[in-house]
């Protein structure tokens, strides 16, 4: 049996993903295939590695600092990313709060990333490699438009790849995962309206129109995907993870109690469906 999982993104509001990756590290339930996107993608590294607790850490000492994020980074003419990349990016993994690259290479699993071509506004799913050189791949795929610039992995520029895949279960079921847990970071019936920075964004990526006309059906698309999704789960073929209420995280929240709730909340939820979850695996 071929476990997949699918970690959905939503920036600093996946701190309740963290909660559900630290639960299933205590339970030992770990997968033959993980893809993530966006935030999805970035914390879930430490799941793979093994380090419980370090997303927690992490999130404590570091997403309510000045160096992590904000306007001035966005502002700046070397930057122009809300998130300080060079810190966020190298700095807190490679130096103040590092990431276990070697356990994380004898992960035995596949690791996949989400992101969207710029140029023709499809999803790609790309093998996220197991040291530093993972930084770009890892920078796409959490490359919110107007948050991000886009990033040049080999010939191509990349953006979030939730703007065209924002939860790539039907991918992971094409690789061949034949139990697949999908954790989300919306409540269950959540219903995805158009960005309010519509207009902004189109202006600003005018001479991408693939790119543009992504992110006009991106509200339509996620509501269709997340039908699908629970049809699936109401007929026992995947196994759903949400938040009963994400208690008005946003992307970039850095009030750490309210973070430290949306964390317990997914700690509390993976602890409770527990029993569920292992009942599914073995059926």
């Amino acid at each position: 049996m071929k476990l997949g999982m699918v970690f959905e993104g939503g920036a600093n509001r996946t701190v309740f993903s963290c909660g559900v990756m630290d639960k299933f590290l205590e339970e030992n339930i770990m997968p033959d295939y993980y893809i993530g996107v966006s935030a999805g993608m970035a914390y879930g590294l430490s799941y793979l590695s093994g380090q419980k607790g370090r997303n927690l850490e992490l999130m404590e000492k570091y997403m309510a600092d000045k160096r992590y994020m904000g306007m001035r980074h966005l502002l700046n003419r070397k930057e122009h990313a809300y998130y300080n990349t060079k810190f966020v990016f190298e700095e807190v993994p490679n130096e103040l709060l590092p990431l276990d690259y070697d356990a994380l290479a004898r992960f035995p699993g596949e690791i996949e990333a989400a992101v969207t071509n710029i140029h023709t506004g499809k999803a790609e799913y790309m093998e996220v490699p197991r040291g530093k050189e993972m930084k770009d791949l890892l920078i796409a795929t959490c490359s919110l438009p107007i948050l991000f610039q886009p990033v040049k992995i080999g010939r191509h520029y990349y953006l979030d790849g939730g703007l065209a895949d924002s939860v790539p279960y039907e991918h992971a079921m094409e690789m061949g995962c034949e139990k697949l847990v999908v954790v989300l970071t919306r409540e269950r019936g959540y219903v995805k309206t158009q960005e309010k920075a519509a207009g902004v964004m189109n202006r600003l990526y005018q001479r991408y129109p693939k790119i543009v006309e992504d992110m006009k059906l991106r509200a339509e698309r996620y509501n269709v995907s997340m039908e699908k999704l629970m049809q699936l789960e109401k007929e026992e073929k995947v196994f759903v993870i949400a938040p009963e209420s994400t208690y008005g995280v946003g992307r970039t929240e850095t009030d750490t109690i309210k973070l430290r709730r949306l964390y317990d909340e997914g700690y509390r939820i993976a602890t409770e469906q527990t029993d569920a979850l292992r009942a599914y695996l073995n059926k």
